[in-house]
């Protein structure tokens, strides 16, 4: 239901690909467009695209160094007054770490919200209500994943410090310039992202949140020797919050990644194709919802339900994985090849770890999760190769209904 979401596309003069496709024939092979374009005025008119594109790529920087600063000012204010008092240590109890995050997922949130509203204000008018809700909900879930990230990365690099400056205490005003850098680099990477993100960008942001959550989970674990077991273990204990709360926002990335992939394969096959896309989305929703729900029930608590939800967020990624490849038009090489290995070195892998006992379950687990994530990065960048740039406002009154022109919207 997700799948025609315009969800923050980058309102941006028109590129020389778009350019091209623009002035296609009507048979689709673009020899006219090549033809149009193959004169003097052609090559006048895409340089001056290609100018106008460069210039709002430059004023594009200029609000994200303003924005760097801002957060760096508004982080180190409110650092300040949360730290106020005696010095305190990077990390531990009533230490820097807490606060700091805070401020930072916070200015990172906003930063966000910010720079989407004044880059993508009224862009949901032409859309029919229920695609507008959706592609409120996914800004909505971004916000929360940025913030996340935010925290998150100030937590590991503060655990990270800790070792390195140990013994090292901070007062108001360290502490508050520690914050304002914490905010710094999270407001400028979240204003950037509310410029325009592309589905390929979010399936970096899983990998890299997945990889934040797991170190700091792993460098906070009760249990040192934990790898013994599974990454599950990692769940339990004191520490167990940001494992557990690292697989609740993973699921999250997923579920989103889930709605920007049904908008890049509704933008290259239109409304007839919503009764194949929809299944898609839905699919990736539920994986995400299952990754989640492995946070919410840790190992340590209800073992026999965490590993039902497990097996079932596993199952549910492999059948999302196909439902999507199976509706891509044609079948590009670069998907084939990956899926093939993929499937190949799943299966090797299970063989070496329970066949042949060359390494742990944790490893495996390792192996086919980063599997996982290289083959959805590959299915993300074949999609912003082969969709549209451009949104496209579906037709259709609801989800449910035949398909009827709105007024203002050609069919």
């Amino acid at each position: 239901m997700l799948a025609t979401a315009r969800v923050l596309d980058v309102k941006k003069p028109c590129t020389r690909r778009e350019a091209v496709h623009s002035t296609s024939g009507d048979d689709g092979t673009g020899r006219e467009g090549e033809a149009r374009w193959s004169g003097s005025s052609g090559r006048a008119s895409m340089e001056g695209m290609d100018d106008r594109e460069q210039t709002w790529r430059l004023q594009n920087e200029t609000e994200a160094v303003w924005a760097t600063a801002g957060s760096f000012v508004l982080g180190a204010a409110v650092g300040v007054l949360l730290l106020a008092g005696e010095p305190r240590p990077l990390t531990g109890s009533q230490s820097l770490a807490m606060p700091i995050a805070a401020v930072g997922g916070a200015v990172a949130a906003s930063a966000f919200v910010v720079s989407t509203v004044r880059h993508h204000r009224g862009e949901t008018t032409p859309m029919p209500r229920w695609q507008s809700a959706i592609s409120s909900l996914s800004a909505i879930a971004l916000t929360v994943v940025f913030a996340a990230i935010a925290a998150m990365g100030a937590l590991l690099a503060l655990q990270i410090l800790a070792i390195g400056l140990q013994g090292l205490q901070l007062g108001a005003v360290g502490g508050g310039v520690l914050a304002g850098a914490v905010a710094a680099v999270g407001g400028r990477f979240a204003y950037g992202a509310g410029i325009g993100l592309r589905t390929a960008d979010l399936a970096g942001i899983l990998f890299g949140f997945l990889a934040l959550g797991t170190l700091f989970a792993m460098s906070t674990a009760a249990d040192p020797r934990w790898w013994e077991h599974n990454f599950s273990t990692l769940g339990g204990g004191a520490g167990a919050w940001a494992f557990n709360g690292t697989l609740v926002v993973a699921g999250l990335i997923i579920a989103t990644v889930g709605s920007y992939v049904g908008r890049d394969l509704h933008r290259m096959l239109g409304d007839d194709a919503l009764p194949r896309i929809a299944p898609i989305v839905v699919l990736w929703a539920l994986t995400g919802a299952a990754l989640a729900a492995i946070g919410l029930l840790p190992l340590e608590r209800v073992p026999v339900a965490h590993n039902i939800v497990a097996l079932g967020a596993l199952a549910l990624f492999v059948l999302a994985a196909v439902t999507t490849a199976r509706v891509f038009p044609g079948s590009p090489r670069a998907l084939v090849i990956t899926t093939i290995g993929l499937i190949a070195l799943v299966g090797v892998s299970v063989m070496l770890c329970f066949a042949i006992g060359l390494f742990g379950v944790t490893a495996l687990e390792a192996i086919v999760i980063g599997l996982g994530m290289l083959w959805m990065l590959t299915l993300v960048r074949v999609l912003a190769v082969l969709a549209p740039s451009g949104s496209r406002p579906s037709t259709r009154r609801s989800l449910l209904s035949a398909r009827l022109p709105r007024p203002g919207v050609s069919p």
